[in-house]
């Protein structure tokens, strides 16, 4: 990469690090991961979270951990589906496993901090006892002793430790008000953590790049039914099925955003939170709000919506009539039945490129985002399409369409069409962006 390369993804990067400064996100990373060669990288990319003002919590694991101190002591694992019989004994080689991989964790953030520049930020590790837990019990008549669940989280004492930017190591351990310890499933927990903390983002690492379809293709976003449908058709118990697994839970109880990533793939937390085309699965949660190509039914709706600006002057006056004729290029957002937002898609194919036009929000909605979501929608449809660009005209709303990633334009890139129509009294401001293939 040569500098000015550099110099242009460095600013490609700020809309995405600004979006994530302040924001929950809880890590679930497998013991497989922290015996990987990649592992100090992706402390380094969590130290680099952490000093952006990211919010984050590690949930981590051990099985492969334990599995190896079990062997070495010539203990048989007892696993009853997918989860481990902890009798007494065993117990013990749980609690030096886990103990052992939550020290390596820690050693390898503070390495990381004596190995940075001089004046670096140090990101504090704080762990503690945050987890109260109890018995699974038995199952189809198999007791699994001291194999538990959670039963209830100190969110209160985990908030307070990521408002004061430190970073929150949890353990797959739980504590009984009895003083019993009970060894937790990593997976459950940290989904668990993401629920309880409100958190805006799970992601997952395992050792694939995310979800397939049957054809072997990635699939880069998945809605809550989509995944569901994805689990069915993989029934093997892995690490790829829990992170998947967790993502779906998460998201079905509150979590708007959760991610699967390959923890061997150096630096996929940092292309997924800060690139468009991100590295692995993007699960998200179902919304009431519907994104659709509009009807002629939602004429009515519409105009509505696009009144009032009208007669700010805003846009440029259309005619039911005209709107009626027209309506196959409208995108809208519907909410209970309710038009609460829309955008249109004109194409000039002559030019290989279409115009954004009619981005409309209606006041009781705006501030959450669907204006930038209608925006995805378009320049996924542009995309089908062919086009190179999109372009826009705009007297008023100048920033939002620049921190959407559009540039400032001259009016002779209009195609020849466009151009012939353009109203030099409006003076409208013309702002264009590329279409990424």
């Amino acid at each position: 990469m040569n500098k000015q390369d550099y110099v242009k993804w460095f600013r490609d990067t700020t809309p995405y690090i600004k979006s994530q400064r302040g924001k929950t996100i809880v890590l679930m990373l497998p013991g497989a991961a922290i015996a990987h060669d990649n592992f100090l990288n992706i402390v380094s990319d969590i130290n680099l979270l952490s000093s952006l003002g990211v919010r984050l919590v590690l949930v981590h694991g051990a099985r492969p951990q334990i599995e190896s101190r079990f062997e070495a002591a010539g203990i048989e694992s007892q696993l009853h589906k997918g989860k481990r019989v902890t009798d007494p004994e065993s117990m013990g080689l749980v609690c030096q496993s886990i103990g052992e991989v939550r020290n390596q964790i820690e050693a390898a953030f503070f390495s990381r901090h004596l190995n940075a520049p001089k004046g670096a930020e140090y990101v504090q590790v704080v762990a503690g006892n945050f987890v109260t837990a109890m018995p699974i019990g038995v199952i189809d008549g198999v007791d699994l002793q001291h194999t538990g669940k959670v039963r209830k989280l100190a969110t209160d004492a985990i908030d307070t430790m990521l408002d004061n930017r430190q970073l929150v190591l949890i353990s797959p351990l739980g504590y009984s008000p009895t003083g019993e310890t009970f060894n937790l499933s990593y997976a459950e927990l940290a989904t668990r953590v993401a629920i309880d903390l409100k958190a805006d983002k799970l992601i997952a690492f395992c050792s694939e790049d995310g979800a397939y379809n049957a054809k072997g293709e990635l699939y880069r976003e998945l809605t809550l039914l989509e995944c569901q449908a994805t689990l069915g058709q993989d029934g093997d118990l892995n690490d790829h099925r829990l992170a998947l697994e967790a993502c779906y839970r998460a998201c079905d109880q509150g979590v708007a955003r959760a991610h699967v990533l390959n923890y061997g793939d150096d630096g996929a937390l940092l292309k997924e939170l800060f690139t468009r085309d991100g590295a692995g699965t993007m699960v998200y949660r179902d919304s009431y709000e519907l994104i659709r190509r509009a009807r002629i039914s939602d004429v009515g709706g519409i105009l509505d919506l696009i009144r009032p600006l009208e007669k700010q002057g805003v846009l440029v006056r259309r005619s039911r009539e005209r709107l009626e004729m027209e309506v196959e290029h409208f995108t809208v957002m519907e909410k209970d039945g309710a038009i609460i937002a829309c955008a249109a898609l004109y194409p000039f194919n002559s030019a290989n490129s279409g115009e954004l036009a009619c981005v409309v929000t209606a006041p009781e909605y705006q501030g959450g985002g669907r204006a930038a979501k209608l925006l995805k929608h378009i320049e996924r449809q542009a995309k089908k399409l062919g086009f190179e660009q999109l372009f826009t005209l705009t007297t008023q709303t100048a920033h939002w369409f620049i921190e959407q990633g559009f540039e400032s334009a001259n009016v002779a890139i209009l195609p020849d069409e466009k151009q012939s129509f353009y109203n030099y009294q409006r003076n409208s401001k013309v702002f264009v962006k590329k279409i990424d293939k």
